[in-house]
Order: C-alpha cells, then structure tokens, then sequence
C-alpha cells in the first residue's frame, strides 16, 4: 500500500488489519468511514450528558466514540464477536471504559433496554423489522437517527401517491413522525455497498394512537396487498373473505351473538365498504386518516382483523 493512503487510515482501522479482520457481509457489514458523517449523526441526535443511547452495530467503534463523548451511557449491540473485542479494546483505559455496555447478539431477537436516543448503522437486511420493535418498544425513546438503503428510507416518508407508497409507509407514519434528513453515498462505507444510503429520525408518537396496532396491520397489509386495486377488489379475495368470516363468528360467539344460517360474509363486506364510500378507493392514495375510518366501519359491525 503506498506510503499516503497508509498515512489516511486511522490506527484503528490499521489495528483490525493487522489483526486480520475482514467485515462479514453475511451481517451487512459496511463500515462508515467519513467522520464528517459520523459527526452530523451524532449531531442530528441533540444528545443531552443525561442520556443513555443505543447504538446498534458499532462496527469499530467511530460512532461509539463520539457518542461517549457526549451522554452518560452508550449500550452498543453487535452481532460480531471480533467486533466486540476490537470496541472494548478501543475504550479500554480511558474514560469512555464504564460508560460503554456491550450487548452481544442479534439486536431483533434480545430485548431491548432503556434508552433516551437510538443511532444506528444499521444492517439493510432487517432494517423493517427494527424498525417495528423500535416504534412498539416501551417506555418511549425520545427519537431515533437512522441510517438505511436509500430506498427504504424514501418509503419510509412517502406520501399518499408518491409512487413507494406503501404499507411500510402508512405504518411507520401511524406511529411516529419521520423525516428525511441527508443522503450517503456509498464510497463512504468500507467496503462500499452496491446502493445508496440515507439517514432518517424518527420520533415516536406519544401518546400512540388508539388502536390495536396488530389488527391495523391486518387491514392494511389487505389494502396493500394490491395497491392499485379497489379496497372493493382487494377484500373480495376468497383467503380475505374467509379470514374475515372465522373472527367474525369468533367475535359473535365471545359476545353470544347469533349469526343467521343464510349470513354471506362477502355482501356484508361489500355493504360496508359502498354504504361507507371506501369501495372505489385505492389503497395507494389513501391515508392515514382514511385507513382509521375503515378500520372504525369494520370494527362498528363486528368485523376485525386479528
């Protein structure tokens, strides 16, 4: 390697050479090395000396660092093992040593502690499903910054008829408020990844909503299911109908309703949707409010979605 591009890379990064570490692209590994990134993340935070923060995937520990500076506590989750000792002998002997608790593992299967902010750089592939356990974790966190694939974070914001509007979308905006706030290009990582990337915050709603976010989830995940289509084309799917009629006699028999021997589930469903004025409506221009007064006409007759 000449003698300059040696000189640029941080002894860090020379130690986990020397060490032999390559990043393991099973868990998504890409190394955010542009520390004027590291430093408008951690801005973006508005961190307070009281926090604590999670932190998930610190990787070699840029981000960590300066979090440390900043907050009471860092808990740091990463699924890497070499990673986690390469952190701890970062910290180790210095000031940062008992600020900084490690959380060894699979961030979507361990249980989450208390924490204030989230940052994170996260691995791509289970961007959705951290992003759901981070909006239903309790108590509330104050907001998140993000780092996703360019495209999951344009979903994530997009508006009813923007063309990746989508389920992830009207979910995630039920939820919280997000906001776009910058764009990554990929020759900041090591090794760079083949997309794009941008950072987003999130800040949970609080209070949430009133509703069972799991039987939301069911009706929209149907509305979706083909965006284009009618909310009346998508809810006459025999799998639909046949969901819909077993709660509907669960819910009858817990409340010791009788249901008649001619009822047709099908004609209810689309009684309600044309006597309610949603049954030429598409799933790709509604929003939020629209999916919450669907929601109320199903539930008002008894209908539900989990």
């Amino acid at each position: 390697m000449p003698k300059v591009k040696a000189e640029k890379k941080t002894r860090q990064h020379q130690a986990i050479q020397k060490q032999g570490i390559t990043f393991n692209k099973d868990f998504g590994q890409h190394i955010l090395k542009n520390p004027l990134i590291v430093t408008s993340m951690v801005e973006k935070a508005a961190l307070r000396p009281t926090d604590t923060v999670l932190e998930v995937g610190p990787g070699t520990g840029n981000m960590t660092v300066k979090l440390l500076e900043k907050v009471k506590k860092v808990v740091a989750c990463e699924i890497d093992p070499r990673l986690v000792a390469e952190l701890q002998k970062r910290v180790q002997g210095t000031s940062f040593q008992p600020k900084l608790h490690m959380m060894v593992g699979d961030v979507l299967k361990a249980d989450l502690p208390f924490f204030d902010v989230c940052v994170a750089n996260l691995p791509y592939q289970i961007s959705s499903p951290f992003v759901f356990k981070l909006l239903l974790h309790r108590p509330f966190f104050r907001c998140a910054i993000l780092m996703f694939q360019r495209e999951f974070a344009q979903r994530l914001v997009a508006k009813p008829g923007d063309k990746l509007y989508c389920r992830l979308s009207v979910n995630t905006q039920l939820l919280s408020r997000v906001d776009h706030i910058m764009k990554i290009g990929k020759n900041n990582f090591r090794p760079p990844p083949k997309v794009e990337s941008s950072v987003v915050r999130i800040e949970p709603r609080n209070p949430p909503p009133p509703i069972n976010f799991t039987e939301w989830d069911g009706l929209v995940r149907i509305c979706f299911s083909r965006k284009n289509k009618t909310t009346n084309a998508n809810f006459k799917q025999a799998n639909v109908i046949e969901m819909l009629e077993k709660n509907y006699r669960m819910h009858c028999s817990l409340h010791n309703i009788s249901v008649p021997a001619d009822f047709d589930m099908k004609s209810k469903v689309a009684d309600i949707l044309e006597k309610n004025e949603f049954d030429k409506k598409r799933a790709r221009v509604m929003d939020i409010d629209d999916f919450l007064g669907l929601l109320k006409c199903f539930n008002e007759e008894g209908i539900h979605f989990t």
